[in-house]
């Protein structure tokens, strides 16, 4: 019997030293809770950031200037029901446009709030407009022009539940013009880089994309993938001749790529596919200064950058030294692309949000999503790779 203790002994030891060793069990609150902070955007001359707060117990929309601090932001919505989706600064910086739909019904409109205007009657925030104004309609955002700041074109689905018509909108004072009736079952709209409808995406009876062309006398099909391909139109290239589109059709293509499709004569040109030939096309980052394509971005077991731009890619360089090995993000931008807000991810760094200078290369942390959550007793991760 003593041998026995004296055997179980040394494994009650161990047991107890690992037990030791093990990290907390964390709340789930800390990781599925609504975060302090999210969603920061910089306005267009830099001068404001807005943010994702909640207020009572609900993600609502604050503002501050650049360089205060988080405390003394300035309460924007103050809706009690619904958390706010998703919200952007007109291109002046006038308003802030956000996005709301009523019980969960997703029938959003949009609406639009001065930030300079005081608080309404009976409440702590200024007042918003809707200005889509329509019930039992989903409304879908098609184009932010830069020619005209208070301007932005909305799908609505008012007069047909399947399919959205094209709208003009005047943001000051939500007044709306129809630019178009959807009678050809499109679901996208494609503006040239001097805000004119040159293409839209139609969804054929069989499943197939179609890519259109909008000519004066109506749509012309130009380019088509079947169902089990991909075909998606990005942006116009900076000649405005040309559009960047995803696809990968073809027999002999296993991942999407990046291609400029020509609408004169449906052409398309290889701009740039995986050239590590793993992962599907990721993304394209291109200025809204000159329409100039900056970097292509590919998801693999961690984000890859291919930078064509040098100033650019310099940036990239400085920011991964001062960050380390982690995610970087490029988020919102001032108007003239020299503020940038930058977000910082990991395995164990859910995110951090920076505002960076490119001129002057500072660097400013602005908050830490989940601040409570200690980082310190997350695991590290690595990626597995098998064949299928």
């Amino acid at each position: 019997m003593k041998r026995m203790l004296w055997c179980l002994a040394p494994l009650v030891a161990i047991v107890a030293s690992v037990l030791a060793q093990q990290p907390p069990v964390l709340d789930r609150e800390l990781f599925f809770g609504d975060p302090e902070i999210i969603g920061a955007q910089i306005s267009p001359d830099g001068q404001y950031i807005a943010f994702i707060k909640p207020w009572n117990k609900t993600r609502n929309i604050w503002v501050k200037k650049a360089d205060e601090p988080f405390e003394k932001a300035k309460l924007i919505t103050a809706d009690t029901k619904r958390p706010i989706p998703g919200y952007f600064w007109s291109r002046d910086g006038k308003f802030i446009l956000f996005v709301q739909d009523q019980g969960g019904d997703e029938n959003y409109n949009v609406f639009a709030v001065n930030p300079a205007d005081p608080p309404a009657a009976g409440s702590e925030a200024p007042p918003a407009r809707n200005i889509t104004d329509a019930k039992a309609v989903r409304a879908q955002i098609q184009l932010v022009p830069r020619s005209d700041p208070d301007t932005i074109y909305v799908g609505l689905n008012d007069r047909d539940k399947a399919w959205h018509d094209l709208y003009k909108i005047k943001i000051s004072t939500g007044e709306r013009t129809l630019v178009s009736k959807n009678t050809d079952r499109i679901v996208g709209s494609v503006f040239d880089n001097k805000d004119q409808l040159r293409l839209a995406v139609r969804s054929a009876d069989n499943g197939d994309t179609e890519i259109l062309r909008a000519d004066p006398d109506g749509f012309k099909k130009i380019y088509t993938c079947n169902v089990f391909e991909e075909c998606t139109p990005i942006k116009f290239h900076k000649d405005n001749k040309r559009v960047y589109m995803e696809t990968n059709k073809g027999d002999d293509v296993n991942f999407t790529r990046l291609v400029l499709l020509d609408p004169e004569t449906g052409n398309t040109e290889l701009v740039e596919s995986d050239p590590d030939n793993r992962v599907d096309f990721g993304g394209a980052v291109i200025s809204e200064l000159n329409d100039e394509l900056i970097a292509t971005v590919y998801n693999d077991d961690k984000q890859r950058f291919y930078w064509k731009d040098k100033k650019y890619e310099a940036d990239y360089n400085f920011l991964k030294k001062q960050l380390g090995d982690k995610q970087i993000g490029f988020g919102s931008h001032t108007k003239d692309e020299q503020l940038w807000l930058i977000s910082a991810s990991s395995d164990r760094e859910p995110g951090e949000t920076f505002l960076f200078d490119r001129k002057t290369r500072k660097l400013t942390q602005q908050y830490r999503i989940r601040e409570k959550l200690p980082r310190e007793h997350l695991a590290s991760m690595q990626p597995v790779r098998y064949p299928s």
